[in-house]
């Protein structure tokens, strides 16, 4: 452990050192406190001499408490924060079975909570992958709740799909908890479905006590009888069994009979202290399950509810408060994975609004000061450590804390009691939870985040009270929200409907602050320029820094971005947080998003126009033609359904923006894709739907009278990549929505990829080869990234594959000719080989067999001027050129 802790001193001097030295922070000193700085400082060089110099109690307290309550956001600021967890899940696995270190026990494993709470990519809950968690009960339960946040709020890749039963087998092996079915039906599915069929073992536990109940309760009644023998604790520390260990608290909890006072405080402690901490830990959870299943009993025999629960948050008050004598976040978390038991959620509310906790949060603000700790002169104070941790961690302990409180250890603790409640539907509990408890949230390290996330796991399933109650746990002056949101989510009967205007502005501060800018030297004072930027954004809320976001990313000082940690994440998770809490639907917003960037050309043009007089800053005509056919009067057909006027005033982000509008509306497109593949997949669906629908709506692809000739070209202009089309008037809203949809896909999660079939799906059948192109255009960059996902390539290509033959098929009435797709053969053959080769095609690329067997498949539906086409892409070698050359392949083919 001491390897470990002299590792964490190395990385936290390096981090903090290298950190300042970007100019990040103004003084290590605000962030650490003076004296704690210079101790790391000197500990750091004296850990290079003498490694031992860290076995010393205080020190490693020390450092765990640095790490916990000082540097966690900086350790996620430089992506550290998962390399920081598997060392930390070293040290809870070392010390978990030693008897009586339970102060640096809980707190490692609160760090690790933390950590884990704070990791927003999937993880291996092994640095090597190999073998069970060194994780306790408690650190296994909250890392499947992570995991079931990350994948439904961002996804995760198929490589990691593969890996998941893997995964859940190494944190469930040892585990006997089973979530209820609220808890799972929020679940994402490749989680929910891999532990649906995993067996509860509660009622097993109840059964097992019940066997030892007279044992262990004979036990308890010479252990806490107020006469008993102060000796008798050493007896039955060694010689109890050790399966009749969990049921100590439990045998105390009977032998109250609703009075406390009845139990021998002091020998129960005495034992609890000589326990190992997962002894506590087992303690606890036999405790709540044998707590609710008398409390079902009583009632059996006529008991009121009410009297039950009263008495039950007595003594439990008796084992937190009176005494001290068990860990109060624990016995929380405990209760709230009960939450199939009706009263579980009833005791933890009880628990949380007692006085005894109230009382303990307000000491904790007064001592520990604002959160901004690095703004504040002078020594910090430490905490008396009886008052800090109570009697259970303080012990015989004498080493005074820092930062550390149990009020603290509740910070990662109340944001997973809001999440069950309001899975059982509290909502309003889960409200009066977050008021009651916002003077200690705004201690949390990660409370932006927890913000996002919890907006984006229940979306479409919050009120609208719960959700500003949810906003308010924000810093509200320092998060860059647009002006006019607050009026949007005013809790009043009909609050006013969100511009188009708002979706613009919202669009373009991304295109100011977080889209990559064009190699370009803006023009002073423009929108990409630093010194309007952080002004425009943050709305004059943080100090202005010099310098570019977009370049640097880290011009801003570290301490007013801890969370979600860099400006330009800042920016954009905050529009995010913005789209989840506005009181309409996701079709409306995706509908609005999609409506100004597909039309984006001729807004900008026109306003460039009334800017500069009538004309763009390319001199050429102020109406961009909206057809594919270019500036043909064709484009200017009066007789086709008029695009709705975004009635959006962009004058003033055209002129101040240092681009072109051609430039500006490919930013504008790449920040609609960015921004819609950050928020839930409720909102992918309707994009998929809204494509659809502008797709098969298009009026000059339902026009009749077109001939194949002229829709041959109008796709090839269509198709024309923004970038390129702009600069000679031919963009279209098909081309935009193409781009748009090519943007989006670029930042999405490759589990969500799948989803985008749904266009096709909607889509079919296909009814000429202008609409096949498109489809092509839209789905064929997909492949290529889909190379190691075998299973979503093969699907993705099967789709493509039926729409040739919608088109091409043999019962198919539409004339076309097998000449007009020689490129999308070609495509097909070069997209295989490269899923084969798994990257780009070489001389020896080989597809795999599979693959070709789709292609099979397909061909017996085909005409035969298009089968021969493919004819090099069949197993048969009787008439594939491509197995008659590739012998081995037919074998492996013929023998699987």
């Amino acid at each position: 452990m001491n390897d470990i802790l002299g590792g964490f001193l190395y990385r936290v001097v390096h981090i903090v050192v290298h950190v300042n030295a970007m100019g990040l922070m103004t003084d290590c000193g605000e962030l650490l406190g003076l004296d704690t700085l210079k101790w790391v400082h000197a500990n750091f060089h004296l850990t290079q001499k003498n490694p031992s110099a860290l076995s010393k109690p205080n020190n490693t307290l020390l450092v765990l408490e640095i790490l916990n309550y000082r540097l966690l956001p900086l350790y996620r600021y430089e992506g550290k924060s998962k390399s920081l967890m598997y060392d930390v899940s070293k040290i809870v696995g070392t010390i978990k079975g030693k008897r009586g270190d339970h102060r640096a026990f809980r707190l490692a494993e609160n760090l690790c909570m933390n950590l884990i709470l704070s990791l927003r990519e999937f993880f291996p809950v092994k640095k090597d992958g190999k073998g069970s968690t060194e994780f306790t009960e408690t650190l296994n339960r909250i890392t499947v709740i992570t995991l079931a946040i990350i994948i439904k709020t961002r996804g995760i890749a198929e490589a990691e799909h593969l890996y998941l039963p893997t995964m859940l087998e190494q944190i469930m092996g040892s585990s006997q908890h089973m979530w209820s079915d609220k808890t799972l039906r929020y679940f994402p599915p490749a989680l929910r479905d891999a532990l649906i069929g995993r067996v509860d073992k509660r009622g097993l536990a109840i059964q097992a006590w019940q066997q030892a109940e007279a044992t262990v309760i004979n036990q308890c009644t010479n252990l806490l009888s107020p006469s008993a023998d102060p000796k008798y604790v050493r007896t039955y520390v060694s010689h109890s069994f050790p399966q009749h260990k969990q049921y100590l608290c439990a045998g105390a909890w009977i032998l109250m009979h609703g009075h406390p006072e009845n139990i021998n405080s002091a020998n129960l402690a005495c034992v609890l202290r000589e326990f190992s901490p997962e002894e506590v830990t087992a303690n606890i959870y036999t405790l709540v399950d044998v707590l609710l299943h008398h409390v079902h009993v009583e009632l059996q025999r006529g008991h009121l509810l009410q009297d039950l629960l009263l008495k039950a948050c007595m003594n439990l008050a008796f084992f937190i408060w009176t005494h001290e004598l068990l860990p109060l976040d624990i016995l929380l978390l405990a209760l709230i994975d009960r939450d199939d038991d009706p009263h579980a959620l009833h005791i933890v509310i009880s628990l949380l609004e007692r006085q005894e906790l109230q009382q303990r949060i307000k000491l904790f603000a007064v001592v520990r000061g604002p959160p901004e700790h690095w703004l504040v002169n002078g020594i910090f104070k430490r905490g008396e450590l009886h008052k800090a941790l109570g009697s259970h961690l303080s012990g015989k302990d004498r080493f005074p804390v820092f930062f550390d409180d149990i009020a603290a250890r509740l910070l990662p603790v109340i944001p997973l009691i809001v999440y069950r409640l309001i899975e059982n539907d509290a909502m309003e509990h889960a409200e009066r939870v977050l008021a009651m408890y916002r003077p200690l949230l705004v201690y949390h390290p990660l409370r932006f985040t927890f913000v996002r996330d919890i907006l984006a796991y229940f979306y479409g399933h919050l009120p609208g009270k719960l959700i500003i109650r949810i906003l308010n746990v924000l810093d509200i002056g320092k998060i860059p929200f647009a002006d006019s949101f607050p009026s949007y989510i005013q809790q009043i009967p009909a609050p006013p409907t969100p511009s188009a205007d708002y979706f613009a502005t919202l669009l373009f501060s991304l295109v100011n602050n977080v889209v990559a800018p064009f190699s370009m030297n803006p023009k002073p004072g423009s929108l990409s320029d630093g010194s309007y930027h952080c002004a425009r954004v943050v709305h004059n809320k943080v100090a202005p820094q010099s310098g570019s976001t977009n370049a640097g990313d880290g011009h801003k000082a570290f301490y007013q971005l801890q969370d979600p940690g860099t400006c330009t994440q800042l920016v954009l998770e905050t529009a995010v947080i913005e789209l989840l809490s506005l009181p309409v639907s996701a079709a409306y917003i995706v509908s609005s998003l999609v409506n100004f960037v597909i039309h984006i050309q001729p807004t900008l043009i026109q306003s460039s126009s009334v800017t500069l007089g009538g004309t763009n800053s390319a001199g050429q005509m102020s109406a961009l033609p909206t057809s594919p056919s270019g500036g043909s009067t064709d484009s200017m057909n009066t007789s086709r359904p008029n695009q709705p006027s975004s009635g959006i005033n962009t004058s003033n982000f055209v002129s101040r923006s240092g681009y072109t509008y051609q430039q500006l509306s490919c930013l504008l497109i790449q920040a609609c894709g960015l921004l819609l593949a950050q928020l839930p997949q409720e909102f992918h669906i309707q994009l998929y739907i809204e494509v659809s629908r502008l797709l098969k709506e298009s009026w000059w692809l339902e026009d009749g009278n077109k001939l194949p000739g002229e829709l041959e070209s109008a796709v090839n202009y269509a198709l024309l990549d923004p970038s390129w089309a702009v600069q000679d008037n031919t963009s279209t809203a098909i081309g935009n929505m193409v781009a748009l949809l090519h943007s989006f896909f670029s930042n999405l999660a490759q589990e969500w990829l799948e989803g985008a079939h749904l266009i096709i799906k909607n889509l079919r059948p296909v009814a000429s080869v202008a609409m096949l192109r498109i489809a092509f255009r839209i789905i064929g960059p997909l492949l290529p990234r889909l190379a190691n996902a075998h299973t979503l390539f093969n699907k993705t290509l099967s789709l493509l594959l039926s729409m040739l033959v919608d088109v091409f098929g043999k019962n198919s009435q539409i004339p076309t000719q097998a000449s007009e797709i020689t490129d999308l053969i070609d495509f097909f053959h070069h997209v295989i080989h490269y899923e084969g080769q798994g990257g780009p095609v070489q001389s020896n690329s080989r597809a795999r067999p599979e693959v070709l067997a789709l292609f099979g498949r397909a061909s017996e539906s085909l005409r035969p001027d298009v089968q021969h086409l493919l004819s090099h892409l069949k197993t048969d070698v009787n008439s594939s050129i491509y197995a008659a050359t590739h012998p081995k392949l037919v074998q492996n083919l013929v023998q699987s």
